[in-house]
């Protein structure tokens, strides 16, 4: 199944101890399925101090969610949506809400073949 997210999308986590919870895509591994959300599923990690990291403490991580717990968020309407793909006449793609109808974002462009 193709993912319809993208890197830096505003999503909704809809599922788990996070839900409600929005924020930024930081990053997406296609191959398993699961996206990086920022402020979600946050992990606190105790470092010992060292080299690396003279001042140790605890750091503060965010883990992977898989990407089926997460809506993306219409720019537009505010509201956690699916999405859908318009063509457009002149050649390429956009993202549109399926609540509102809004132009989400352009997936490619047209594409100019010289003959």
């Amino acid at each position: 199944m193709k993912m319809k997210l993208r890197k830096n999308d505003i999503v909704q986590v809809m599922i788990g101890a996070h839900s409600g919870k929005r924020g930024r895509i930081l990053s997406i591994d296609r191959e398993t399925n699961r996206v990086i959300v920022e402020g979600a599923n946050v992990l606190k990690k105790h470092v010992r101090r060292s080299q690396r990291n003279p001042q140790g403490g605890i750091l503060s991580k965010e883990m992977p969610i898989p990407a089926s717990n997460v809506m993306l968020v219409c720019p537009s309407c505010q509201r956690a949506t699916r999405t859908g793909i318009k063509f457009k006449p002149e050649g390429g793609k956009q993202r549109i809400c399926k609540k509102c109808g809004a132009i989400v974002s352009e997936i490619s462009a047209a594409s100019k073949t010289v003959s």
